[in-house]
């Protein structure tokens, strides 16, 4: 494939325009979906760039159809990848719990937007429950959440490669927010700084003779006994378990000999960093943690955070389903856990600013 980008290029635009880019610097093959609002422009931004670098699209007839036929897209040996939002992503669970099933490196970019149902087509972190541990499955995937521009241009990419190396659903876990909002950010060719891409291979069609060249394949998602699925299932959570150190990732500052701790992600996470900013220069010992993996969270550090710090603050745009995963990690620390929620509705810094000094009062 040609190049994208010669050297580093700064660019100003839109998140959905820039998962686009991500999805072509990370040499994705093909795109199916379906239109919603608020990840429209990835597939519009996708088709106009796709027939310059020889890529393909496919737009389906919902979301359902999206989803499996992102499945059909891996399952040949293409990066093939999806992007949906609110009632899409409901509808999406059903073939990403298949892909979860058969261990199909799916990818799937989802620009959150407010529920239940259609609810707006704004902004909201209600869809982290959904994402993080959707499907009749047991949540085995990985899913970042993005705050910045550059982190989806960065975690886009870093995405198909972690789906095509563990072999589980991946998701990038973005907003509405920065779905339409511009911003600056650097655009780059993943091997100028050291990123070796995975080469995708197909699960079908390989050559030789099934069972005398090479093993059989089997992809299933249907079984009639009990213990044969339990057998199964018992594998891939050993699997999964075994890569949770390396794939979980979070950030954190000050927190050594903090009173209070806010704890958020996404792009609520900025207004949390700002108050920081702002409490730390004016003598309040305030930290942050930010889990950047919401599946699988950081759980050595999320559990060292809550039996050595008095007080969190949980901080989301949901009523509560970043702390319920929290709460889980976090059984038996000693913190108190304030909240402070307002589903569908954007979190300023100042807000959390007063929320925080209030609680230090």
């Amino acid at each position: 494939m040609q190049k994208l980008f010669e050297n580093e290029k700064k660019a100003f635009m839109t998140g959905n325009e820039v998962v686009a880019w991500a999805a072509l610097a990370a040499k994705a093959d093909i795109m199916y979906g379906y239109p919603i609002t608020p990840q429209n422009e990835i597939m519009h931004y996708w088709t106009r760039l796709a027939p310059k670098f020889d890529k393909k699209f496919l737009q389906t007839e919902d979301e359902l159809s999206a989803g499996f036929t992102t499945i059909g897209g891996v399952m040949a040996g293409r990066k093939a990848f999806t992007a949906t939002a609110g009632p899409g992503n409901t509808l999406m669970q059903e073939p990403m719990s298949m892909a979860e099933m058969m261990r199909l490196p799916t990818v799937v970019v989802v620009q959150q937007r407010g529920g239940p149902s259609t609810a707006t087509v704004i902004y909201s972190q209600q869809e982290v429950n959904m994402t993080a541990l959707g499907g009749n499955g047991e949540g085995l995937r990985i899913v970042y959440s993005t705050s910045s521009h550059q982190e989806l241009f960065d975690y886009t990419i870093k995405a198909f490669n972690t789906a095509w190396k563990y072999r589980f659903p991946t998701f990038v876990l973005g907003d509405g927010y920065q779905a339409k909002m511009r911003e600056s950010l650097t655009l780059y060719e993943p091997e100028s700084r050291g990123i070796n891409l995975i080469e995708p291979e197909p699960y079908l069609g390989k050559a030789g003779v099934p069972g005398v060249d090479r093993p059989p394949a089997q992809f299933r998602n249907t079984f009639s006994m009990e213990e044969e699925l339990y057998e199964l299932l018992m594998g891939y959570v050993k699997d999964y378990e075994k890569i949770m150190p390396e794939v979980a990732e979070y950030q954190s500052s000050g927190v050594e000999d903090a009173d209070l701790v806010i704890v958020g992600h996404g792009i609520v996470f900025r207004a949390i960093r700002a108050a920081v900013d702002t409490l730390r220069r004016r003598g309040l010992k305030v930290g942050y943690f930010r889990p950047v993996t919401l599946r699988p969270l950081s759980i050595p550090q999320i559990r060292e955070l809550t039996a050595g710090v008095k007080k969190m603050l949980v901080v989301e745009s949901a009523y509560g389903q970043l702390a319920r995963l929290i709460k889980e990690v976090a059984y038996g620390g000693t913190a108190e856990m304030l909240t402070m929620y307002r589903p569908g509705v954007g979190i300023t810094a100042e807000e959390v600013e007063a929320e925080a000094e209030k609680i230090l009062k």
